[in-house]
């Protein structure tokens, strides 16, 4: 009775937090409809709810605003509003904090994260997953050997973590993908390896 329970929450649980976490995701994109006017907004004049709606909103507004900055007048036009923002005092901390994490985690340039190491922390008995970023010049000029910058991110939360530098030779560079690090930090080694997304093999021997 026990492994049939067991079967029963590993078909159950993840297939309710996939519907609770799209559901949320859902709901709160469709918030964005009341940036519309009031007249333009679907729920005055369609006769029921649909939800959505506010998904398509945002995946235009989104596109349309990476199409307009692809181009001269939309990078002029940023490179304003930049201007602006890092002007205002408070806001422009925040703002080139925000920036330089959306950069590291969403582009493809040389600051984002490349490789993933190994590396001896929080004690040199152990090892931890760290990603390599970039070392600031300023610091390279301090040192007489090479030395990597490294993130090393806490779980099951990785957007959270210590930044260090360490001497390249006492890191190893794993040959593993960044995204595969990531959700091995997420489920805290649960997917540790490519067959995860498998169901464990008792339940297919019930």
């Amino acid at each position: 009775m026990k492994k049939y329970f067991i079967t029963g929450l590993l078909v159950w649980v993840p297939l309710g937090i996939t519907v609770w976490v799209l559901n949320l995701t859902i709901s709160t994109m469709d918030k964005t409809l009341l940036l519309l006017p009031h007249n333009w907004q679907p729920d005055n004049f369609l006769p029921f709810h649909i939800p959505g709606l506010g998904v398509i909103l945002t995946l235009l507004v989104v596109g349309s605003t990476g199409l307009l900055v692809r181009n001269m007048f939309g990078q002029a036009m940023l490179r304003y509003w930049e201007s602006v923002l890092l002007r205002i005092p408070f806001v422009n901390s925040i703002y080139k904090g925000v920036k330089q994490i959306s950069d590291t985690l969403l582009s493809g340039n040389g600051n984002s994260f490349r490789k993933v190491l190994l590396v001896r922390y929080p004690h040199a008995n152990t090892w931890s997953l760290a990603f390599q970023t970039s070392v600031p010049s300023e610091v390279v000029a301090q040192f007489n050997e090479e030395y990597v910058a490294v993130f090393i991110p806490t779980t099951p939360s990785p957007v959270n973590g210590f930044y260090f530098f360490l001497r390249k030779s006492d890191t190893i560079e794993l040959d593993m993908t960044v995204d595969m690090a990531l959700r091995t930090i997420v489920s805290m080694g649960v997917a540790a390896d490519s067959n995860s997304g498998k169901y464990p093999a008792f339940i297919s021997n019930t």
